[in-house]
């Protein structure tokens, strides 16, 4: 299954292949299991995109989790810096392409970091490991090598803070009749009918439920921009969106289909239900 984007956004298997001689390119897999933490580098080690450089959700996209700010509290921009040096990604240059297995939950985390540090220059793999596995491409296994491109220190993130809203700004965005506020959970965990991860069932007050696994098929291919963007027609008229989920990670599923859809970029409450939840705990 092959389509052609309006954007970079998205990237095939074929067309990767093509691209993997490219200079400069890096390829990042993101797999990762919430219950295993360290499935994902097993995984990669058993297996990748010849060229891959793994990061994993916990150590490399998040920052160390506090009382506040939810399970995957965003990284410190500079250490985040710090990582993608190490790799040979140069700001503005170097073209990331991320992966995953699990229909762009972890990978788009990877897409929107770039993106808030001022990276434009990042695809998502469309159909994921599945699809290159089923394409029948090389694979890799082990370490793999960082791109040939030479280590640079002069990556200075332009950090879009105005993407991000914390806990003190939602509470003045409640009952807001020019913002929408919107919850990518699975439906039920929405309704509050099942919790498995957090202490406390339910979701922030007026917020409507968009499912992060509405943005692909099935079988991890992202739908077309006619549907995306027919999927966010409704929330349009709002003069503010603000996107969230368990801990802001798939949160950005929804805000990378925005981006397919030709939708400017929504706001992030990437403390989400777990940040949320803290505050509604008595200690």
């Amino acid at each position: 299954m092959m389509s052609v984007y309006p954007q970079s956004e998205l990237i095939s298997p074929s067309q990767l292949a093509q691209a993997l001689e490219h200079n400069p390119l890096q390829v990042v897999d993101c797999r990762f299991q919430l219950s295993d933490p360290a499935w994902g580098y097993e995984q990669y080690l058993q297996g990748h995109i010849p060229g891959a450089v793994y990061l994993h959700l916990d150590r490399d996209l998040s920052s160390p989790i506090g009382r506040h700010g939810g399970r995957h509290p965003l990284p410190e921009p500079s250490q985040l810096v710090k990582t993608l040096a190490k790799m040979g990604i140069t700001l503005g240059e170097t073209w990331v392409v991320a992966y995953d297995d699990s229909r762009f939950a972890f990978a788009s985390r990877l897409w929107w970091l770039l993106r808030y540090l001022g990276h434009e220059r990042v695809s998502l793999l469309d159909g994921g490991w599945q699809a290159w596995q089923g394409a029948g491409l090389a694979i890799a296994s082990g370490l793999g090598e960082v791109s040939s491109i030479p280590i640079v220190n002069d990556f200075v993130p332009t950090v879009q803070s105005d993407w991000l809203v914390d806990w003190e700004t939602m509470q003045t965005k409640l009952n807001s009749p020019g913002t929408i506020l919107v919850d990518s959970r699975e439906r039920d965990r929405y309704e509050g009918k099942r919790e498995p991860i957090d202490p406390i069932a339910g979701h922030i007050e007026g917020a409507i439920c968009l499912p992060w696994q509405e943005v692909t098929t099935p079988d991890g291919y992202c739908q077309s921009p006619a549907i995306l963007r027919q999927r966010w027609q409704e929330q349009e008229k709002a003069e503010e969106i603000i996107v969230y989920c368990g801990s802001g990670v798939t949160a950005c599923v929804n805000l990378f289909s925005r981006a397919i859809a030709g939708l400017p970029m929504a706001k992030l409450y990437p403390g989400g239900w777990s940040d949320w939840c803290s505050y509604l705990i008595k200690s």
